[in-house]
């Protein structure tokens, strides 16, 4: 896909996400959490381009927060940022960076509520009311089958949500966008990418459904894309949940299949 396209595309998407979801709203300051990777720096390109084209005023502001797991110094990422005039923020979080040497096997829970705490303190200072974070479709699909396969519940990633005392509305913006987009278009940027050490584990549940992804995937390209339709199409007469279902006024079918049961708890002792 052309360069333009690829802008097009994905500036359609987030503009789709945003519209759908009102996660921007008039007088809004947005900091974006930079990690350094390719989905936050394509979130925060498309948010500061929308910025410009749409019909109410926000501000967009980008931080980053040193927990220690960045497999390379984050430096090129804030000098690219400021040199393109982007008001960017970086704090070493001591908690963070203290975890490491007190509990270097410590989960991925508690890494992302320290993580938190450090958001939530960068974004006061930075007198931001709303947090964007760089979350794909592929992230909302990864964790809608994982919660299904694992947790035994029917749920994802939220688009929009707040913070526990509703001082931050957190949203995702990328809800739309595939990493194959993000990874293109990050590369047109010329923005250096600094990974995470935590992406790059082997032998997790995120790594075994990215992997079943890009198998089914090569039979069936727009996979994604319809797992995320499900997920705004959700047809709750039609799963196990009793809250949902009509179970006192089914009538004579309703009590024949009670008999039914009945019958066969009868013969089965």
């Amino acid at each position: 896909m052309k360069k333009v396209d690829l802008e097009k595309t994905i500036l359609r998407k987030v503009g789709e996400a945003i519209g759908r979801f009102k996660m921007v709203r008039a007088g809004d300051r947005v900091a974006v959490g930079v990690s350094g990777g390719k989905d936050s720096l394509t979130l925060l390109e498309a948010l500061l381009q929308l910025q410009k084209r749409a019909p109410i005023d926000f501000s967009v502001c980008a931080f980053t927060i040193e927990q220690g797991k960045f497999l390379a110094p984050i430096n090129p990422v804030g000098e690219y940022l400021r040199a393109r005039g982007i008001d960017w923020t970086y704090v070493e979080d001591a908690p963070s960076l203290d975890l490491l040497t007190d509990q270097p096997d410590h989960g991925c829970d508690v890494c992302s509520r320290f993580r938190r705490r450090a958001v939530y303190d960068v974004a006061r200072k930075l007198g931001a009311n709303v947090i964007a974070f760089g979350h794909t479709a592929d992230d909302f699909c990864e964790s809608f089958l994982r919660n299904a396969m694992f947790t035994g519940r029917i749920s994802a990633l939220p688009p929009v949500t707040w913070s526990r005392k509703r001082e931050f509305r957190l949203i995702r913006p990328l809800v739309y966008v595939t990493e194959n987009l993000t990874r293109a278009f990050a590369a047109g940027l010329g923005a250096p990418v600094i990974p995470c050490g935590c992406s790059q584990k082997t032998g997790t549940v995120r790594r075994t459904l990215r992997d079943m992804f890009a198998d089914i995937e090569k039979d069936y390209p727009f996979l994604k894309e319809t797992l995320l339709s499900a997920m705004g199409r959700i047809e709750t007469g039609r799963l196990l949940d009793t809250r949902f279902l009509d179970l006192d006024n089914g009538g004579e079918e309703a009590g024949f299949f009670e008999e039914a049961q009945e019958f066969v708890t009868i013969q089965s002792h």
